[in-house]
């Protein structure tokens, strides 16, 4: 796991709440940063990581499951087996033009990544 995201889940992989760990909201902001560093690097476990956040509105970041869906996407490409139980359950959620936005949402940012590294 990502060191600047590793505290986004327990132990147990279960969320934390946003005031876990966290001196101040300022705190939790700067490793929402991070983790959004760290996937502009590829770091599959920063994808998974924001795709927890997103489906738990946990860390000041409201749920998003459309979001959620794209960073546990991400992941699961990127061969996260965990991921790909997240991305599933959330999707029972969602509706076919949710999940397609989500797609469209994962296939844009891997375009802009390949266009970064070009």
């Amino acid at each position: 796991m990502s060191k600047m995201c590793i505290y986004w889940t327990g132990d147990d992989h279960s969320p934390r709440s946003a005031a876990a760990g966290f001196a101040n909201e300022d705190e939790a902001d700067m490793l929402v940063a991070s983790c959004l560093a760290a996937a502009a690097q590829g770091d599959v476990s920063a994808y998974y990581d924001l795709g927890i956040a997103f489906s738990t509105g946990s860390h000041g970041i409201g749920s998003d499951l459309i979001e959620a869906h794209k960073w546990f996407n991400l992941a699961a490409v990127g061969g996260h087996g965990e991921a790909q139980l997240c991305r599933a359950d959330i999707a029972e959620e969602m509706t076919a033009r949710e999940i397609a936005e989500a797609q469209r949402r994962a296939r844009q940012w891997i375009a802009a990544g390949t266009r970064r590294a070009a």
